[in-house]
């Protein structure tokens, strides 16, 4: 290794000049692995993002990709390079738990299509990262595990539920991550540690291996997703081309994402949403949007605050909490339906409150789906007639940059507050929903420091399949804006 660069240096490589280091071998596998376990074992009792250690098998791995260059193999875009995956991921000889502690012993004896394509592309994995309690907050924390904390405040969440994931990327101690998202778990993660993060159009990457069942593969899931979060847009195009493609599932078909075909961002038509009155966001949050609002205009691009698709937004908040919320309770207890119902039936249908919608969202028959479904290909068409005329919409992610850890308050009481105003937990499930439902993709990319010194990140949302166009736009953006900032750990 050049005795010139510091591990720190190192450490926060983006993960595609990494593998260009140890293809040219300036760098072994080896000593990169190295490198990183030893981050995890002197840094990571502060922060608890990398809780499932595999350091022997990824020493072994690595000295395999080593062995390999030297031969001259053939080598894949990730060849040599270390990283973690989310704990909700399968890894052969791991447990999976979704932070269970019933599910401690939970051992798959397969990997999953995300682990399988990362080592294909010669990957080497060194552990998984922690997760809410099965995967369902906007904090990291199980009593499995522990609570993870945020790099750039121990106070605070790093989020979730890919928080282990952003929180391990923000700290050095991995330079690429696999999350998955229905709630805004890759987007919201990115944007409390400042990383970015790629929620990919429905279906393009299989989730074959990403659940609780280890006996057998489970068909994918509506809504979600699998994608990569990392410290450079390169690197998110780099992952992506890795692990998007068949599966066991749509084994008939073949991916051909289009390539992105702006070059520079004055070529961009930009609609800028920075809050809305249905679910406000901090104004720090709105100014941010407005800052790069005028940093896109500045760089020649066409931007509009105003222009929006013909979408009414009550209905479209309704469709994807029946939807997301029919995935959410699919495998409650018999009993647990049953005072769900009770519940729906209190409210009525005429009350549009978060709590009555989300109440009759919870007792939803297959007939219901159906009927959610039909709002959902509509609200698909007219996004898709939205993105004839603007090539990417900048939004809010979520209302506030990250907050303090809260993990006693019950979580259908917790607020968040929003300009001093205390705001309904999940409604910061809000503007994720808002691009989740009609299966859309969206890279959420740092903007700066708050006041408080957090990151603050927003959505690039793109029209479906325009994946690429949207990462590309977030690394065009930087050049104007900055990206990735280290957090104060070294």
């Amino acid at each position: 290794m050049d005795t010139n660069t510091s591990d720190a240096d190192v450490a926060y490589l983006p993960a595609y000049q990494l593998a260009e280091r140890i293809r040219k071998k300036q760098l072994t596998s080896l000593e990169a692995t190295e490198l990183f376990i030893g981050r995890i074992e002197a840094r990571d009792a502060d922060i608890n993002a990398v809780v499932v250690h595999d350091f022997d098998r990824a020493r072994d791995d690595a000295r395999e990709r080593d062995r390999q260059l030297a031969r001259g193999d053939g080598v894949g875009p990730l060849h040599g390079v270390p990283m973690t995956i989310k704990e909700q991921y399968h890894r052969a000889g791991l447990p999976t738990t979704f932070g269970y502690p019933e599910l401690a012993r939970n051992v798959p004896t397969w990997d999953s299509d995300m682990a399988t394509a990362l080592q294909a592309a010669g990957a080497v994995i060194m552990g998984k990262t922690n997760v809410p309690l099965g995967g369902a907050d906007f904090q990291t924390y199980n009593d499995l595990y522990g609570a993870t904390n945020n790099p750039w405040d121990r106070s605070r969440t790093p989020g979730g539920s890919s928080g282990g994931s952003a929180a391990a990327l923000a700290a050095g101690f991995t330079p690429l991550e696999a999350g998955s998202d229905i709630a805004g778990s890759i987007r919201n993660p990115a944007h409390f540690c400042g990383v970015y993060g790629h929620k990919p159009t429905w279906g393009i990457v299989s989730q074959r291996g990403h659940a609780a069942v280890v006996k057998h593969p489970t068909p994918d899931v509506d809504l979600v997703v699998c994608g990569p979060l990392a410290r450079t847009p390169e690197d998110l195009a780099l992952a992506l081309g890795v692990v998007a493609g068949q599966s066991v599932w749509n084994s008939g078909w073949r991916l051909d994402l289009p390539a992105p075909t702006q070059t520079r961002l004055d070529e961009f038509r930009v609609a800028v949403w920075p809050s809305d009155d249905m679910a406000p966001v901090d104004d720090e949050i709105a100014d941010r949007a407005r800052m790069v609002a005028k940093a896109l205009r500045d760089a020649g691009a066409t931007v509009s605050e105003v222009a929006r698709p013909d979408i009414d937004l009550q209905h479209s908040h309704e469709t994807y909490q029946n939807l997301s919320y029919s995935v959410v309770f699919a495998s409650v207890p018999p009993e647990e339906y049953e005072r769900n119902r009770r519940e729906a039936e209190r409210y009525g249908a005429s009350d549009r409150s978060d709590r009555a919608v989300s109440a009759r969202s919870m007792v939803l028959s297959h007939a219901d789906w159906i009927r959610a479904d039909a709002r959902r290909g509509r609200l698909r068409l007219r996004w898709a007639e939205f993105f004839r005329d603007w090539d990417i919409l900048i939004c809010p992610q979520m209302a506030v940059p990250a907050f303090e850890h809260d993990h006693t308050t019950p979580i259908e009481e917790r607020t968040v507050p929003v300009n001093g105003e205390p705001q309904a937990y999940w409604k910061q499930a809000f503007w994720s929903g808002l691009v989740t439902a009609p299966y859309l993709p969206s890279t959420v990319f740092p903007t700066g420091l708050s006041r408080q010194g957090l990151p603050i990140g927003l959505q690039a949302v793109g029209g479906a399949y325009q994946d690429y166009r949207t990462i590309d736009f977030t690394r065009l953006l930087a050049r104007e804006i900055g990206g990735f900032q280290r957090p104060p750990m070294d």
